[in-house]
C-alpha cells in the first residue's frame, strides 16, 4: 500500500528508539524515548495558494528530518509505522 499526502503534508518513516543509552545502559521499551527523527517516503503536492499555484515543498524522498515529539499523527500500515506531518512541523533536515 502507497501513502500519497495531500497539500503540504508528508510521510515519514520514524527512525528507531535507541535501545542503549550513551554510557551503554539498555533501556526497557517502556524507558525509551519517542523518536523526532526520520526519513521521508512521501511529499505532497505543495500548499495551494490564493492565487491558485501551488508553494512546493522545500524537501525530498529519502532525506533526513528532525520533527517535534507531538507533531504529526501516526499511522499504521502492514505493521509499519509512520508519522504524517506538515512541512512547518519539521524542525530541520540533516544535512551529509
Amino acid at each position: 500500500m502507497k501513502i500519497n499526502p495531500l497539500e503540504d503534508r508528508l510521510v515519514v518513516k520514524p527512525a528507531e528508539a535507541e535501545s542503549k543509552t550513551a554510557s551503554g545502559i539498555v533501556l526497557p521499551e517502556t524507558a525509551k524515548e519517542k523518536p523526532t527523527r526520520g526519513t521521508v517516503i512521501s511529499v505532497g503536492p505543495g500548499k495551494l495558494l490564493d492565487n491558485g499555484t501551488r508553494a512546493a515543498v522545500s524537501v525530498k524522498v529519502g532525506e533526513e528530518v528532525y520533527y517535534g515529539k507531538y507533531a504529526g499523527t501516526e499511522i499504521k500500515v502492514n505493521d509499519d509505522k509512520f508519522v504524517i506531518l506538515r512541512e512547518g512541523d519539521l524542525l530541520g533536515v540533516v544535512v551529509k
